[in-house]
């Protein structure tokens, strides 16, 4: 995929993330590996003020040379690309039910089987720092170790994953999660599965929706 591909590409994601309830204005990011670095969505603009050639491409030294400057919260897309070789892409959300839940800075347990989906047995829950810190980043590196989704303490929710579409997929599905929970959470405590179940889900998911051979 050429540079201008990517970059529409990315854009066409940022976009479909605000038409699923992710994101809303300026709040949320993403960003897709491109070379030796990153493409990512530009910082403080409007998502239905972005264009293609606003996409700013950083290197995994942190350099860029654009007029826009990139997301604010940069540091942990570049630290989880540069980290993760299997990610491909990564997307950050305000979404309404992960931000909820992220203010109670609490873990989300295996209530439901699709928990499996972020790579574990629970969804971890990084703690608290500023914004576009690399303290900020760094907690969520330590959430994200041996997962693909955590939520970010007072904040919302980092997804990452093979490629955009990936990202964009498992975001909603953790959005869906946390909705579940917080209704499960106002009729009482709900049953947890145990971890022998959960590793067994995890083994299925490894080979889910692959064709036998």
């Amino acid at each position: 995929m050429s540079l201008s591909q990517l970059c529409q590409a990315l854009l066409q994601t940022t976009q479909a993330a605000q038409d699923a309830g992710l994101n809303r204005g300026t709040s949320g990011n993403l960003s897709v590996r491109c070379d030796d670095g990153l493409l990512i969505t530009p910082s403080g603009m409007s998502i239905d003020e972005m264009r293609p050639d606003d996409m700013v491409f950083m290197d995994f030294n942190g350099h860029f040379d654009r007029t826009c400057k990139p997301s604010s919260e940069w540091r942990f897309h570049l630290d989880l690309l540069k980290l993760r070789p299997e990610f491909q892409a990564v997307l950050h959300a305000h979404s309404t039910y992960a931000t909820t839940l992220s203010c109670f800075g609490r873990d989300m347990p295996a209530f439901h089987y699709m928990v499996a989906v972020a790579g574990g047995s629970s969804i971890r829950c990084a703690p608290y720092a500023t914004f576009g810190t690399q303290t900020l980043s760094d907690y969520a590196m330590q959430a994200l170790v041996g997962r693909k989704a955590c939520l970010l303490g007072n904040h919302g929710m980092l997804v990452a994953g093979a490629s955009l579409e990936d990202v964009l997929a498992l975001a909603i599905e953790v959005e869906s999660l946390c909705e579940q929970y917080c209704l499960a959470q106002q009729i009482g405590t709900p049953n947890l599965l145990s971890e022998e179940e959960m590793a067994i889900v995890l083994e299925k998911f490894r080979n889910y929706g692959r064709a036998s051979l």
